[in-house]
């Protein structure tokens, strides 16, 4: 079989996943950036979910001991998933999602491999991998609002608390960011200069993370002070979708984001789901400094006249609530203490649990109807 069968058929079997290849002049470039020919014949057919290193070995024609050492290598290159427990290892074959957009780039190497690879995501992602998620109602990563920015915590949901959501992990991790990463490295994209060390995963996420080089372990204390970190630097927290037993909390700006980029320039309708509270301006006490308007990675909030601003410029925010995601970023260093978050009256639930969400986006998918931006139709 010749190299070009070999990576065909690899393609074949990857795209089998929730999360497809479409066809693009980076897909085969990207393929081969990743995964050396070896790889790609190895792990054609290996399963998406968790096999022993004996039903893998009798899968491949292979002596356990033999190919004990290569499945471990390829869990440190964030291809397979490794998950051991007080009795067995498993290994699962790691879905082209995971592979392209996260586990290339946490571990934040500036090596000749990332290099490679970037380019190819960024064109990728603007070629259309990332349109399968212009038809989901409820995007990967909802929005999390910063801790005391809420006007009224009495209503607050646990899931909804960025404090008390980390009370349900025992095991903390960090990451480089694999957006801004991924960005940096490319000289064809443009740099951010936002923190990178301030990707959180969470319990078997994070043990994966560590024990392959993808990630270190940290304490709840220095989990809390990365979210802080973050706050002040004007990024969004991000957690995954669903309430049970979320395994990660990003840290997102505008120009990085997968979910902001697409809204930003593929027009999807939406970016990350938005939290159940929305800004609430006080414009007597504002001083029309504009910073609120810098820090929106939404472009939700604008400076415009107000008739009981009592600043010199007769300015105050003005709010435009399709865009708000109810992040607390403009709150959380307004001067004046002018905004703060209200909850909605209407209040939208994340699904229960990582099934929910995956049935959920493969109904949408199956749909096929592409949610826009209403100035994109």
């Amino acid at each position: 079989m010749s190299e070009q069968e070999i990576y065909q058929d690899f393609i074949a079997w990857l795209g089998q996943t929730w999360w497809g290849l479409p066809e693009s002049d980076q897909l085969m470039p990207l393929i081969k950036a990743r995964y050396a020919t070896e790889e790609a014949a190895f792990l054609t057919g290996v399963p998406f979910s968790g096999n022993s290193l004996e039903d893998l070995a009798e899968l491949k024609g292979r002596e356990p001991a033999e190919l004990k050492p290569y499945l471990d290598g390829l869990a440190r290159k964030g291809v397979l998933f490794r998950r051991e427990s007080d009795t067995t290892v498993r290994y699962s074959l790691n879905d082209s999602y995971f592979v392209f957009f996260r586990s290339a780039f946490w571990p934040g190497a500036d090596d000749e491999a990332s290099r490679a690879m970037a380019p190819h995501v960024n064109k990728y992602y603007m070629d259309g991998v990332y349109d399968q998620y212009a038809t989901a109602h409820a995007k990967g990563l909802r929005a999390l609002p910063i801790d005391q920015t809420i006007e009224d915590t009495r209503q607050i949901l646990p899931y909804e608390d960025v404090v008390k959501v980390l009370d349900n992990f025992e095991y903390y991790t960090v990451s480089a960011c694999p957006c801004r990463h991924r960005k940096n490295l490319d000289d064809g994209a443009h740099s951010c200069e936002k923190p990178l060390g301030n990707c959180l995963h969470f319990d078997a996420l994070g043990r994966y993370c560590v024990e392959n080089g993808l990630g270190r372990e940290i304490t709840r204390q220095e989990t809390e002070q990365i979210l802080k970190d973050s706050a002040d630097a004007g990024l969004v927290h991000g957690i995954s979708n669903w309430r049970n037993k979320p395994d990660t909390i990003c840290n997102c700006c505008s120009c990085c984001c997968l979910w902001m980029e697409a809204y930003h320039k593929l027009g999807h309708h939406k970016s990350l789901d938005a939290s159940n509270y929305r800004l609430k301006i006080e414009p007597e006490s504002c001083k029309a400094c504009g910073l609120c308007v810098k820090r929106c990675p939404m472009d939700a909030v604008q400076l415009a006249h107000s008739a009981v601003a009592q600043n010199n410029f007769n300015k105050a925010p003005v709010l435009d609530a399709d865009r708000c995601i109810g992040c607390g970023v403009c709150v959380h260093k307004c001067p004046t203490d002018s905004l703060t978050l209200e909850r909605k009256t209407e209040i939208v639930d994340p699904p229960q649990d990582i099934r929910e969400y995956g049935r959920r986006f493969m109904e949408d998918r199956k749909g096929g109807v592409k949610l826009l931006r209403s100035t994109d139709t």
